[in-house]
């Protein structure tokens, strides 16, 4: 490089291919590809002069100060010697990386390892938008690396490394082989799991009350009966979890609510005895912060946190707009609300031009963050150019990329128009001791629902649904019921936790930080403690198993209060008003030999074996092959898998005892063939068919789609042909064969694998057709052949006998069920890989067999 040329190194190649459009040739950018260095993962990854250490798996050296024992891992080696030879004759070296701790961290690190000579000048550089202006301004105000950011950060990683590692292989022993445990992710878990038990518990109460249509003169209205003789009609809030009636209020049946009908339909007169106008403001929400990003997009385009986070940061690094590459959000990981002043005028620009004057306040509104915890002096989540209409950048964007902008400029431009004016009517109906109550709503001038509306992404069109129109009425008006019948109605269980309501708990009680919530919800998916059921995140047994076992051995680390206090701590050393390593000490050792480390080692005698009681008789277990049922002492008949993705809550004494009698006495379908006997059996991964013959027994799974009532004895005898032998490869010899797997129907020859795209294509496809199949390259999917799918860089997505997953040559991450393989892009592989090198050493696999 010659001399008078200046490095840049940011943290990915988009980023940097957008900065690089900006300056002149004097610059050269280059990325990082987020950390270059990091714990080890394994022991082999440990330096030989400290493998003879006790902490040496651990990577940290508890002995001496906590100090982190850091290596550049194999993949990152490539990477680093691309760095080093940009860097030879360099005069500065700017550190690009994101404006975060976790940024700051890195561009502390690529400083430890390129080890710049001192006569090359060495500065940090920070913004939070990838435009021209934000980097030409960065440039213009260079400072050092923030070492208080990088020690918070470096404690931040060495406490999960010493919670994960440490409690990890205790679950392994006690539980089930690969599990983790995690300083965030195992409140997180606790949390689904005590939502569930709430479920589990709840008994629900049936009530009635009743509707009447009534009309008066200038129009028809609904009312409800509130109140019979003074005493409130009970509702839904007038009841406890366990069912019983807790309020003095009326409770009725529906032999009470349809006599109330009857009787009252003919009596006279309905008269308005009370009638409450009032007129309020409703104000638009803030501008977006990381966490309330991800609760709209989950809850308005049912996006995962972690698909809203890549599609942000695509959003952030550049977008190629007709031969121009630009940022088109703000920097994506912040807890501010703030916006800047240029963002403000634009803001008021277009809310001018595109909806008028009367939707512009007089003076612009300011948000403050209320965030318990927030850390950056970011801005919110904004456009970079308000001008950029969602409708003018369409064309450049796919449509993940199209609705978020869109969901961020209208929220932005909604934050600084007027509140909309609204009028509230009470209105209460009387005849003779009974009271019956309506309510509506009248937008009087929309302000900024005209921009943004909660649960819509077309103003327009939704507007009306935020209002309730009740017609003109006055009190002491006369009107005429219409109809009036019953209403019955039941209590619900608590709601199960989405990914919104998750991410707005743990930001309400200080857990985690918003920048880690998509890994995190990510992370427990993977790891089988949390699978999804629509929006539903519901808890395994395997989640309970272990809640329980942390319940009972480290509550303290599973607290709410407790959790939140550590990432108080480390606020504090972010601040520099603490030391990075006296969280450390105290979490690790305690006071008075009371850390994790000593109550780890005492655990090992301790700590049972733990289960899930169903009924006084029957438990819920979790052992190698996962959970499955046992009446008493178990044994023959008193064993019985549970189907995957079954939710605890719904898995009731009866629900046990079938699975119990379907184990014991499978059901038996007729077949036309001697000698051989077909039974429906029920296993982990649902139902599948066990068929024997000639004194032996296989299994074969259904189809995909396919449930147990579909299977026609006929169907039964051609699932019973499989696996079928097709013929042998002239060229090889090998055999081919059809069959169907867990992940559906497939053809085989020797090692490898390929996908069919119907089950029947398994009974009749020809060898001619299979070995045309076979020698296509292969498309993804899952199967059960180690072979690639597609490779991302140094990345592989492979698929293997445990289904899909990522390598990178030393750690192996498996695919969260919600992402297709093929689908996957590099930053979410790196996420997985992540999220799987923090969760501790993983012992090897063991093979799952069904319980038959």
């Amino acid at each position: 490089m010659d001399k008078s040329k200046k490095l840049i190194i940011v943290e990915s190649p988009a980023k940097a291919k957008t900065i690089a459009r900006f300056l002149g040739s004097e610059y050269v950018v280059e990325a990082s590809i987020g950390h270059i260095r990091d714990l080890p993962q394994r022991r082999a990854q440990v330096p030989d002069k400290y493998k003879e250490e006790k902490w040496a798996e651990l990577g940290v050296d508890v002995e001496n100060g906590f100090r982190p024992i850091y290596v550049v891992p194999p993949e990152k080696q490539k990477q680093v010697s691309k760095l080093k030879a940009a860097m030879k004759g360099a005069s500065s070296i700017l550190l690009a990386t994101d404006e975060d701790r976790e940024g700051e961290s890195i561009s502390w690190h690529i400083l430890q390892v390129l080890a710049p000579k001192k006569d090359v000048d060495v500065k940090r550089i920070v913004f939070h938008e990838v435009t021209k202006e934000a980097i030409n301004e960065a440039l213009r105000n260079p400072r050092s690396v923030n070492e208080s950011l990088v020690r918070a950060q470096e404690s931040r990683r060495v406490l999960d490394r010493l919670f994960g590692w440490t409690l990890s292989p205790l679950l392994w022993s006690k539980v089930q082989a690969g599990l983790s445990a995690g300083r965030v992710q195992s409140v997180a878990v606790r949390l689904a799991v005590e939502r569930e038990r709430e479920r589990k518990a709840f008994v629900p109460a049936a009530y009635w009350d009743v509707v009447a249509t009534l009309k008066a003169e200038k129009g028809t209205f609904k009312a409800r009966l509130t109140r019979v003789a003074d005493r409130q009609v009970a509702d839904g809030k007038s009841f406890a979890s366990t069912g019983e009636l807790i309020k003095k209020h009326e409770h009725l049946d529906e032999k009470a609510a349809q006599a109330i009908a009857d009787r009252i339909i003919a009596l006279r007169p309905w008269t308005i005895t009370n009638l409450v106008e009032s007129e309020g403001r409703q104000n638009p929400s803030p501008p977006f912060t990381t966490s309330t990003l991800q609760q709209e997009a989950n809850r308005k385009l049912r996006f995962t946190a972690k698909r809203t986070m890549r599609i942000a940061q695509d959003l952030y690094e550049g977008i190629e707009l007709g031969g121009e590459r630009v940022g088109l959000i703000t920097y994506m990981r912040t807890d501010s609300l703030t916006l800047a002043e240029k963002a403000i005028a634009q803001c008021r620009e277009v809310i001018r031009a595109m909806f008028g004057a009367e939707y512009l306040p007089s003076s612009a509104p300011r948000y403050k963050t209320k965030s318990k915890g927030a850390q950056e002096a970011h801005e919110a989540i904004r456009p970079t150019g308000l001008s950029r209409t969602p409708e003018s950048v369409k064309r450049y964007l796919d449509d993940d990329q199209n609705r978020l902008y869109e969901l961020i400029w209208k929220r932005t431009v909604a934050s600084q128009m007027v509140p909309a004016r609204v009028k509230r009517t009470q209105v209460e109906t009387t005849v003779e001791d009974l009271i019956f109550s309506a309510s509506g709503k009248q937008i009087l001038f929309p302000g900024f629902l005209r921009a943004y509306v909660e649960g819509s992404d077309d103003p327009e069109a939704e507007l009306g649904d935020q209002e309730a129109i009740l017609p003109e009425l006055r009190k002491g008006e006369v009107v005429e019921p219409v109809e009036v019948k019953p209403d019955g109605h039941e209590t619900k269980a608590p709601a199960r936790y989405t990914e919104a309501s998750l991410v707005k708990k743990l930001e309400e009680e200080g857990i985690g930080r918003p920048s880690t919530y998509a890994t995190v919800i990510a992370t427990i998916q993977e790891r089988g403690y949390i699978f999804k059921r629509r929006n539903e995140l519901i808890p395994t047994f395997t989640a309970f198993v272990v809640t329980q076992l942390l319940e009972k051995h480290f509550d303290d680390l599973v607290d709410l209060k407790f959790t939140a206090h550590m990432e108080d701590e480390l606020d504090n050393v972010a601040r520099g008003s603490l030391a990075w390593d006296e969280p450390l000490r105290e979490f690790y050792f305690g006071k008075k030999n009371d850390g994790l480390v000593q109550r780890v080692k005492e655990g090992k005698e301790k700590v049972g074996y733990e289960s899930v009681a169903v009924s006084d008789d029957i438990v819920i277990k979790v052992g190698k092959f996962g959970p499955y049922v046992q009446r008493g002492e178990g044994g023959p008949g008193n064993i019985a898998g549970v189907p995957e993705e079954t939710a605890p809550a719904e898995l009731t004494e009866e629900a046990a005892l079938e699975l119990l009698a379907a184990r014991d006495n499978p059901e038996e379908i007729a077949t036309e063939t001697p000698g051989r006997t077909i039974t429906m059996q029920k296993g982990r991964y649902g139902d599948y068919l066990q068929v024997s013959e000639n004194g032996e027994k296989r299994n074969v799974s259904l189809p995909p789609g396919v449930v147990a009532a579909e299977v026609t004895p006929e169907m039964a005898e051609k699932l019973a042909s499989l696996p079928r032998i097709i013929g042998k490869d002239p060229s090889s010899g090998e055999e081919i064969s059809a069959a169907i797997g867990r992940y559906g129907p497939y053809v085989k020859r020797g090692g490898e694998f390929r996908n069919l795209d119907a089950w029947e294509r398994a009974l009749d496809i020809s060898l001619g057709e299979a070995l045309q199949i076979l020698a296509q390259p292969k498309t993804g999917g899952k199967t059960t052949a180690r072979t690639a799918i597609k490779e991302i860089g140094a990345i592989k997505v492979m698929t293997g006998r445990y289904g899909p997953y990522v390598t990178d040559g030393e750690t192996n991450a498996t695919i969260p069920k919600t992402i297709k393989p093929e689908d996957i892009d590099e930053e979410t592989a790196r996420e997985l890989l992540k999220a799987r090198k923090e969760s501790g050493p993983a012992k090897k696999p063991t093979r799952r067999k069904r319980r038959s």
